[in-house]
């Protein structure tokens, strides 16, 4: 058993998209030209998207937002996800997926890595959009605020 959270991606043309949006793999396996694994470290933090399609549109859309677990340490179960992930985030639907979207395209934009940010903003943007408000943005004082604390804890 790896200590390495894997992580399976498919991309099926106009049906299956699996993708990491954000997330530092430590490797990455090539299974076939639709497939392949990455392997996250424990603690890394990542975003795996999932969309599901048929004929008439979109049937699945979905966002976790998960930490990998260190061995020993509790987890939650996710299709694909090998072992599984400290769930930070979890929604579904277009809407809601598109909204997290654009909150790591905002935290790009200020060259913040998303996979470095304060894993309780993914606790309040998973809280507020679950119940349909705006989450605040994460901004770069907030990030310092959190490097700094990071650097506090024992």
């Amino acid at each position: 058993m790896s200590d390495f959270t894997s992580v399976e991606l498919l991309w099926l043309e106009k049906r299956i998209e699996n993708r990491v949006r954000f997330g530092r793999p430590v490797s990455e396996r090539i299974i076939d030209r639709h497939r392949r694994v990455l392997s996250f470290a424990p603690g890394s933090i990542f975003a795996f998207v999932r969309c599901t399609s048929n004929d008439f549109g979109a049937v699945l859309s979905r966002v976790d937002i998960l930490r990998a677990p260190a061995p020993g340490q509790r987890y939650s179960t996710v299709p694909w996800v090998s072992p599984g992930g400290e769930s930070l985030l979890r929604l579904s639907g277009w809407s809601k997926v598109e909204r997290v979207l654009q909150l790591i395209d905002g935290m790009e934009a200020l060259g913040i890595d998303p996979a470095d940010a304060a894993p309780d903003y993914w606790h309040h943007v998973h809280n507020r959009l679950s119940v349909n408000e705006k989450p605040r943005p994460y901004t770069r004082a907030r990030h310092q605020a959190w490097l700094h604390r990071r650097r506090l804890a024992p």
